[in-house]
């Protein structure tokens, strides 16, 4: 049985490829996410394309849409489209853009891309499934650079004073926004607003399963993942020049080595 581990390089390389032809989209921030992705698709949502339009289950928006690829790779592996008409990624007649479009794609449930509207939109889902007294949760990913937005922190507020327990903000804090402003110690800054905490290490599946689990009385969750910008290809990690750039082909066969 092909472990975890395996599967997300398998991903990591059909992004790569994917990309490849028109030299678009979001490879490192894709790569930051890829682990915590897999994570959720995989052991959380169980969801699929047959049980996509119902309300009963987890739900999930990714709301630093420029890391679409992983989404789609997720999505793709789950059987959700084919890794065929993934490969038009990007070109004038395709269904996948740059950021995810919900009404073009089965299994995206919200149209992001504009930093700090995926939190307050998974919020609102989140109180509409309390005051309908249903007990799944609904979950997000904002990235770091994206919690400079003032929508975050509003709608951490409203969160906790509706103590919505069934909100899971995943943070993919990798750092990349610290050359603009740096964010410190965004623990501290959530729980301030009133949120539980939770910090891990945000490519190890073991903790990111983990922290996904943990439901608090009161309380939404934020879960800060220290994740690496990149991760796996050594070209690109931490590498500010690769935020949005294509591969050649020669970079691109030496970044699947490093997947091997």
């Amino acid at each position: 049985m092909i472990s975890d581990i395996e599967i997300v390089k398998k991903l990591k390389r059909e992004i790569i490829e994917t990309m490849l032809p028109t030299g678009e989209g979001h490879l490192p921030s894709a790569f930051s996410i890829i682990d915590i992705l897999w994570v959720l698709y995989d052991k959380i949502l169980k969801i699929d394309s047959n049980n996509i339009e119902k309300d009963d289950r987890n739900h999930f928006i990714l709301s630093k849409g420029h890391g679409s690829l992983a989404l789609y790779a997720v999505l793709s592996e789950k059987d959700f489209f084919t890794k065929g008409e993934l490969r038009k990624f990007a070109r004038y007649d395709s269904r996948f853009g740059g950021h995810p479009d919900c009404n073009k794609l089965p299994g995206v449930e919200a149209s992001t891309g504009s930093l700090g509207h995926g939190l307050p939109m998974a919020l609102g889902m989140a109180l509409g499934m309390k005051i309908r007294h249903m007990t799944y949760r609904v979950y997000t990913i904002v990235g770091d650079g994206e919690c400079n937005e003032g929508s975050i922190w509003e709608a951490a507020l409203l969160a906790a004073h509706h103590r919505l327990n069934n909100l899971v903000c995943i943070v993919d804090y990798n750092h990349s926004g610290d050359r603009a402003l740096k964010l410190d110690d965004l623990s501290n800054k959530f729980s301030s607003f009133g949120w539980r905490v939770i910090n891990i290490k945000g490519h190890l599946h073991e903790e990111i399963l983990k922290a996904l689990k943990v439901v608090d009385d009161h309380r939404p969750l934020a879960i800060i993942a220290d994740t690496i910008k990149g991760f796996g290809i050594k070209m690109m990690e931490n590498n500010p020049a690769w935020h949005h750039r294509g591969p050649t082909k020669e970079e691109a066969a030496k970044m699947l080595e490093d997947l091997q």
